[in-house]
């Protein structure tokens, strides 16, 4: 999209949304229809990633309770929520914790958030009520980052009515300090995406907090009652368009465990309302500053640049990632984060509603972008509804792939439309290393290929073997934990950031690994997916590569260069002094 039309765009989009023109009644899921490309000869290059479901034997049985099972009379029972990879007790293990939903008739007694430790044998023990986070209700989105500086990772989650910060008490529980910490929300709202980022480079974590609808149960149309309430000629739950937009906040960290709002002087509370959803800090534009990239449901997605003063700049449609490239909204729902082709730069994922593509957009460097889904062949798929989604290699050849995981939003619809069913495989888009990728589902496992209502998800390695391990949100089921199981002898590095002038976490720091005559980039981030929190170790394939230089910018501004480091191993590296020795890691 050429920047012409995307000033033009810019200028509609803004007079549009100051007339109100979106809440205009009409279908409530914003659609293109779009036309899937047509798909290339099988390329033949074996995929020695192979993804296995083991969540049953791994001791993840309870469901993620999230409405009712043949039905959505609200929009809210059925967004459901996400998942995290924590590492909560520093012990080189990587924890679970999973959110949950409930039912407004007769809610089951299993129907909490939970948290389970990992035992270091491929099994999890639920220790929820001990850590202190039970927690009944409809919770969203979950953004993980050392808030105190005190070295353990806290949580913050987004609800339907109060969001709460928990902080990590270091011996294995956690304290809600929502109301002490200054984030209470007054009125309660429908919070989605968060992310914890340090906007001034001042150690301290800060916080944006996204809203999704002003939805109420009192007020909400019934199904079917409304144009915005019918979907392929069947009723279905309203909204979200018809339904007030989202308001969104930012809080800035005192360093004394409190927040202000700082909605107004940074701008985000001027912000065209939008449906907000999955939201993700990064320093995209590459000028030591994070930046705010919010994907929106039927709504411009959002790109808030960081030009070191209060106030940020919206600049999604300008650069490219708030519509589709014929100029569209789309139900922006998921993002994942990564390098896929390999130049250094930090690009972006995004998935949408089915009858549309995901997007796949390429940074120039500077934060501007340019979709590339039809050039790269990720077009091949509209079938689905994507949520969970990131840029990871699973094969550890030195390429990342794309995975996302889906799932209907309407349990009614295939009965009278076959072709909308309701539990969807997930998708591996395999990245041949030609600027293009190779869909893939049975060939990836049968973790893949099985149906499921799917929709956070979270990367990391729970068995610490050296390869990617995926967690997922599958709506009223127990969660899929897939272990991958990478067959081969490609190399890999896995990088863990102490913070010392930045924010413990390394929240924003942006890591560059040279290998094999390839240079891949990843970035440390609080929340990506959908509604999600991944491991926070950077897990970097290497092909055939046998040994790595590392670059790291970190959020204080600071650079490090580290040269010749051996591959297939952890390195915990501590910001201005180097590798340090690793906190429990074992193999």
């Amino acid at each position: 999209m050429n920047q012409a039309r995307r000033k033009f765009l810019k200028l509609s989009i803004t007079g549009a949304l100051g007339s109100s023109a979106l809440r205009l009644p009409g279908q409530g899921v914003s659609e293109r229809h779009v036309k899937a490309q047509t798909k290339a000869p099988r390329s033949g290059v074996p995929f020695s990633s192979h993804l296995v479901d083991v969540a049953a034997q791994a001791g993840l049985t309870m469901p993620t309770i999230y409405g009712p099972l043949d039905r959505k009379d609200y929009i809210l029972e059925a967004v459901g929520c996400g998942c995290a990879f924590i590492d909560y007790d520093n012990d080189g293990w990587i924890d679970i914790f999973l959110l949950c939903g409930t039912r407004r008739e007769s809610p089951p007694p299993e129907a909490t958030n939970r948290l389970y430790h990992n035992n270091r044998d491929g099994t999890f023990t639920d220790i929820t009520h001990k850590a202190g986070l039970a927690a009944t209700g409809w919770a969203a989105a979950v953004c993980v980052g050392d808030y105190n500086n005190d070295g353990f990772e806290d949580l913050f989650v987004t609800c339907y009515g109060q969001n709460r910060l928990y902080r990590n008490n270091g011996n294995g529980t956690f304290t809600d300090v929502t109301r002490e910490a200054g984030l209470t929300n007054d009125p309660s709202r429908w919070g989605s995406g968060c992310t914890f980022v340090d906007l001034n480079r001042n150690g301290h974590l800060d916080l944006f907090v996204a809203n999704y609808t002003g939805f109420d149960f009192v007020h909400v149309p019934r199904p079917g009652s409304a144009a915005n309430c019918s979907w392929k000629g069947v009723a279905v739950s309203c909204g979200p368009r018809g339904l007030p937009p989202g308001k969104h906040s930012l809080y800035r960290n005192n360093g004394d465990g409190t927040f202000t709002d700082i909605s107004r002087e940074s701008g985000v509370a001027d912000l065209k309302e939008q449906y907000g959803m999955t939201a993700v800090a990064a320093d995209f534009a590459e000028t030591g500053l994070q930046d705010i990239y919010l994907a929106a449901d039927s709504t411009p997605s959002v790109l808030l640049i960081n030009t070191g003063k209060p106030r940020l700049q919206e600049m999604g449609v300008e650069r490219g990632v708030a519509l589709s490239d014929d100029g569209m909204e789309q139900a922006g729902m998921g993002i994942g984060v990564g390098d896929y082709n390999l130049d250094g730069r930090l690009d972006l994922f995004k998935t949408h509603f089915s009858d549309d593509t995901s997007v796949l957009y390429r940074n120039d460097g500077h934060g501007s972008f340019t979709d590339v889904t039809f050039a790269t062949k990720i077009g091949v798929e509209t079938r689905f509804t994507g949520w969970g989604t990131g840029i990871v290699d699973l094969d550890n050849d030195g390429l990342p792939d794309v995975v996302v995981v889906t799932g209907s939003v309407y349990p009614e619809v295939e009965k009278k439309a076959a072709d909308y069913p309701y539990k969807t495989p997930r998708v591996v888009f395999r990245n041949l290393g030609n600027g293009s990728f190779e869909e893939l589902t049975d060939e990836a496992g049968p973790g893949v290929a099985a149906p499921h209502c799917s929709r956070g998800c979270a990367f990391g390695d729970f068995d610490n073997d050296g390869d990617i391990d995926v967690l997922i949100i599958n709506l009223n089921e127990p969660p899929s934990l897939l272990r991958n199981d990478v067959q081969g002898k490609h190399n890999w590095i896995k990088i863990k950031l102490l913070g010392v002038t930045s924010n413990r976490s390394a929240i924003g720091a942006r890591v560059l690994v040279r290998y094999g005559g390839k240079t891949q980039v990843q970035a440390v981030l609080s929340q990506s997916s959908f509604y999600s929190a991944s491991d926070t170790r950077l897990h970097f394939g290497l092909g055939d590569a046998v040994s790595a230089d590392i670059e790291i910018f970190w959020p204080s501004g600071g650079h490090q260069t580290l040269l010749k480091l051996s591959v297939n191993a952890l390195l915990t590296i501590k910001e201005g002094v180097g590798v340090v020795p690793n906190s429990g890691w074992a193999r």
